[in-house]
This record gives C-alpha cells, sequence and structure tokens, in this order.
C-alpha cells in the first residue's frame, strides 16, 4: 500500500528535533525523499541515520533560515539533488526570552522575528518559484496557538507567529490557481526541546503552559507530525489558507 505522500520530495527546516524531526520521520514513513535542514548539525545529521536506518532515504543540508542566500542555496540543493520540491515544511523557529512587553529587548525581538517570521517568508520566498514551475506542490508553515491568541511574556514569538498565519492566508490567496496550497500548524503546548528550554527558565510558565491543554496533558511531537503530513498529501487538495490549531482543545476554551 502506498504511503500518503510516496514518490514526492519535502524539505523539512528546524528538522533536527521536536516536530521537525517527527515530521521528517512521518514524511519518510509515507514515502517521500526528505531534505533536512538545521542549524545544529549534529540533530539534522541524526535525523537523516533515523530515516535511513527505517530504509528511507534523506539527505542534510546545513541552513540559517533567517539569511537569504542560506535559503536560496538549500532550495537549490533539495531541486538539484531530487529533481523537484513537492512539499515543504516551514519548520525552524525559537521561542526568545520570557519577559513581558516592556522588558522585551530589541536584540530579542529582532532575533526570534528574524528566525520564527522572515524565516518562514524567505523560505517560502525560494520555495514557491520551483512550485511555479511544476504547477503544483504543498507548503505548511510552523505557528502556534501564540499565532491565534496572546500569552503573556512572549510579546515577539506572539507577534512573529501571528505574523505567519498572516502570511500564510495571504500566500494561499496569492498561488491558489497556481496548484499551490499554503497551510499553517498551529500547535499547542508540545513536548519538544523548545517548550523544555522554556519551561526551565521559567517554570510558573511551564506549570501555567500545561494547566492551559484541556486533554490533561502536553501533546507529543508525532501528533503535530501527522497533521502536517495531511496537510501536505493529496487528502489536503481542498485545503488551503487554513491555519490548523493541533493543540488538546487550547484555544477552544
Amino acid at each position: 500500500m502506498a504511503g500518503r505522500v510516496d514518490g514526492k520530495i519535502a524539505l523539512v527546516t528546524g528538522g533536527g528535533s521536536g516536530i521537525g524531526r517527527a515530521t521528517a520521520l512521518a514524511f519518510a514513513r509515507e514515502g517521500a525523499k526528505v531534505v533536512i535542514a538545521d542549524v545544529v548539525v549534529a540533530g539534522g545529521e541524526e535525523t537523516v541515520r533515523l530515516i535511513k536506518a527505517a530504509g528511507g532515504e534523506a539527505t542534510f543540508v546545513k541552513a540559517d533560515v533567517a539569511k537569504a542566500a542560506e535559503v536560496e542555496a538549500l532550495v537549490k540543493k533539495a531541486v538539484e539533488t531530487y529533481g523537484k520540491l513537492d512539499c515543504a515544511f516551514n519548520n525552524a523557529g525559537i521561542e526568545g526570552e520570557i519577559a513581558p512587553t516592556a522588558d522585551c529587548t530589541e536584540e530579542n525581538w529582532h532575533r526570534v522575528v528574524d528566525i520564527d517570521l522572515k524565516g518562514v517568508w524567505l523560505c517560502m520566498k525560494y520555495e514557491i518559484p520551483h512550485m511555479l514551475k511544476q504547477g503544483s506542490g504543498a507548503i505548511v508553515n510552523t505557528a502556534s496557538v501564540a499565532g491565534l491568541v496572546g500569552f503573556q511574556g512572549i510579546p515577539a514569538y506572539v507577534a512573529a507567529k501571528h505574523g505567519v498565519n498572516g502570511l500564510t492566508k495571504t500566500a494561499a490567496l496569492e498561488y491558489a490557481k497556481s496548484g499551490i496550497r499554503v497551510n499553517a500548524v498551529c500547535p499547542g503546548v508540545i513536548q519538544t526541546p523548545m517548550v523544555e528550554r522554556a519551561f526551565r527558565a521559567s517554570p510558573q510558565f511551564g506549570e501555567a503552559a500545561a494547566a492551559l491543554e484541556p486533554v490533561g496533558r502536553l501533546g507529543k511531537p508525532e501528533e503535530i507530525a501527522e497533521a502536517v503530513v495531511w496537510l501536505c498529501s493529496d487528502a489536503a487538495s481542498f485545503v488551503t489558507g487554513l491555519p490548523m490549531a493541533v493543540d488538546g482543545g487550547l484555544v477552544a476554551q
């Protein structure tokens, strides 16, 4: 039985850990060849090793999504390696420092927005032209429940993730008649290295975030991966411009 993305080429940024790694593994399991991008070489190479150990095909490219030249080279390498680009999961992101709006530093603001928002835009900027040539493609951007509602103490992150959702909707409309679908996933509180770092930095923030989940537990990276693969598959052929909350009911409250 063929996988949901059998024969497709998928690019995953931030693929060295957490949601990115889980999604790269899911893409490979469902029949895609995967290009992994990350700034952390060891993490990205480990994801490739895991995919190959499971019988899949993958390659790693070191890239900082906040730098246009590196993103352009990443997408070019993906197309040169596998001949096309069918699916892109623009997932790389950071949480930044925890502090209220008036205490957020300019350095933190620029760093978070550069990676979490500008990085998603740069990825789409270089992915879309290749998809236009093919006449098809599916893009999923990682936003957050913090892109749907406000959260205290992370103003730059909330602003960037709201921006990702707006950017996703705009691109979806622009390329809807060109065979390219653009959606976003909005994870709730997921058990990832990034969330664990935030919890260590502020145990009170961690307790409050976990308590927000109506299902009574944190989400798993694999649960986000399932949503991403579905959005990239032909099963979601009539879905575009959607900020999909995968959040255990958090924003339904």
